[in-house]
């Protein structure tokens, strides 16, 4: 019975975060001009749930599972490779966002930020393979990334 809790609990996983995956791809597919603060804060709440289940295979708190483990970091990169495209000149005012305006100051360097990203998930989808430990150091560094360009490039929430 442990066993079918088990394998239902991971199947469960997988699809939250196949969703997650469809919702970056759905986001993809809209057109940065219809609302591309809407785009782009949907690709980073997939980053943010996958991290999430992924920070909970690192810590132990979950079994490690390396197809679960690969298909969140692939959800990351997924997000990493267009998210840049969601933030037009026509999108820094307006509606609810922590987009700071220094990203449309410094693009080059906020695009840099994001293409290190990019490339440490695409080495954590190849680590997830390799067990826990690899995908343990391949997800650290890539997480490194989150507050490197939260600090630089997001406005602190208003509590």
């Amino acid at each position: 019975m442990k066993r079918l809790l088990m394998s239902w609990g991971q199947s469960l996983c997988v699809g939250a975060v196949a969703a997650a995956v469809l919702t970056v791809g759905l986001s993809f597919s809209v057109n940065a001009g219809d609302d591309p603060i809407a785009s782009r804060k949907a690709m980073m709440q997939t980053v943010k749930a996958a991290t999430k289940l992924s920070v909970g295979m690192v810590k132990g708190e979950r079994p490690f599972d390396p197809a679960v483990a690969e298909l969140a970091v692939r959800a990351m990169n997924t997000a990493a490779s267009g998210v840049v495209n969601f933030f037009p000149e026509s999108s820094k005012t307006g509606g609810k966002t922590t987009a700071s305006p220094k990203i449309w100051e410094d693009m080059a360097g906020f695009k840099a930020k994001m293409a290190k990203f990019e490339a440490d998930t695409a080495k954590a989808v190849k680590a997830a393979a390799n067990g826990a430990d690899a995908f343990k150091v391949a997800f650290g560094a890539a997480t490194k990334n989150c507050k490197g360009c939260h600090q630089e490039y997001r406005v602190k929430k208003k509590k």
